[in-house]
């Protein structure tokens, strides 16, 4: 699978953009604040349906504009798959395959396999539990539809429960037969839940400190640890046990959506005890991690997207990575840096087709 060619309109700082790719290793080089990380960007919004920086879509629209644009072609299987991605202020984001648009985006998620690697990711570390969350969900989202629908069927049925807590406070009342009728919900969609992230983790540990491994030569203790208040008991237990806390605050305090993955070298929070270094370390190798998960459950090679990282690595981490390319274990791979000699330096290394666009 890989990306053919990608055109932009109103999106972000480009008025209106276009370019090709026949290469394994497509770079785009220039200085900081040209655009060469929007590009990278509106790649991820055709896999996700979604910008990767931006969580506000009307922000991916260009200054002084009213709509944004991005129209691609991707080769998948052989076949041309022509999607296109477009937002007009005031509006609802619309998002087609082959001229056909989608009902619900979450149909879509899956379809483009791809993972970005990026000094945004450090919020992963640096942020709270629903960052950490939402990157088991993603992952796993890719692969396993029924998964996204029972992770948006939980969070509509906690959104509801949530609001009669709020009226029960408002209005001095309390009705605890409604409110088991939510309870059972979250307990059925939340378990499942629960299952699947426990699945997931049980296989991904092993990737990640693979490549954990191979990045520092073995040089550290890692961890990565799945937190859960379901280890304790089942989620309809833990809903009755809470409901006191839970009228007093007004909102649901237990279930899947407080769920945690703790970063952790040497059973110490990487946050506080991870020197630069070792955090990035551990964010590439979660990186790396991920992308080896898809392509082993999808049996397709995911897109990968570098952003800026060449910059932030010294060169043994870079040539662990040259070797990985050179490896063939990659697919299409998107590279953003500052620098176009060193650019060219690593890529050439590589001994793969490229094309470097200068920006």
């Amino acid at each position: 699978m890989y990306l053919k060619k990608i055109a932009l309109f109103n999106y972000k700082n480009f008025s209106e953009a276009s370019f090709e790719f026949d290469g394994k290793i497509i770079c785009f080089v220039g200085k900081n604040g040209i655009g060469k990380t929007n590009i990278l960007d509106a790649i991820y919004h055709l896999s996700y349906g979604k910008s990767y920086f931006n969580p506000l879509a009307v922000q991916n629209i260009k200054h002084g504009e009213e709509f944004f644009v991005i129209d691609a072609e991707f080769i998948k299987n052989e076949r041309s798959e022509q999607l296109l991605c477009s937002l007009k202020k005031g509006q609802k984001k619309i998002l087609k395959r082959n001229g056909k648009v989608y009902d619900k985006f979450s149909d879509h998620i899956g379809f483009i396999p791809l993972v970005i690697i990026s000094p945004a990711d450090r919020d992963l570390i640096i942020e709270g539990s629903e960052t950490r969350r939402k990157f088991i969900d993603s992952i796993i989202s890719q692969l396993d539809s029924q998964y996204l629908q029972q992770l948006i069927q939980y969070q509509k049925v906690m959104s509801q429960r949530n609001a009669l807590l709020k009226y029960f406070a408002l209005n001095h009342v309390f009705d605890n037969d409604t409110l088991s009728i939510y309870n059972e919900q979250l307990n059925d969609f939340g378990s499942y839940i629960f299952e699947k992230r426990k699945e997931f983790i049980a296989e991904f540990i092993p990737i990640f400190n693979k490549h954990h491994h191979a990045i520092t030569d073995s040089q550290e203790s890692v961890q990565l640890v799945y937190e859960s208040h379901l280890y304790e008991t089942d989620l309809l237990t833990l809903l009755q046990q809470n409901i006191n806390k839970d009228r007093a605050l007004q909102y649901t305090s237990v279930g899947i959506h407080k769920d945690d993955l703790a970063f952790e070298i040497d059973n110490h929070p990487i946050k506080k005890f991870g020197s630069q270094g070792q955090q990035k370390s551990f964010l590439i190798a979660l990186k790396l991690a991920q992308f080896e998960f898809l392509k082993r459950q999808s049996g397709v090679k995911p897109i990968l997207l570098f952003d800026d990282i060449f910059d932030k690595l010294d060169e043994t981490r870079v040539a662990k990575i040259v070797e990985m390319v050179n490896s063939d274990t990659f697919g299409q791979l998107f590279i953003s840096d500052t620098h176009p000699e060193r650019t060219e330096a690593i890529v050439k290394s590589t001994h793969q087709s490229y094309k470097i666009f200068n920006l």
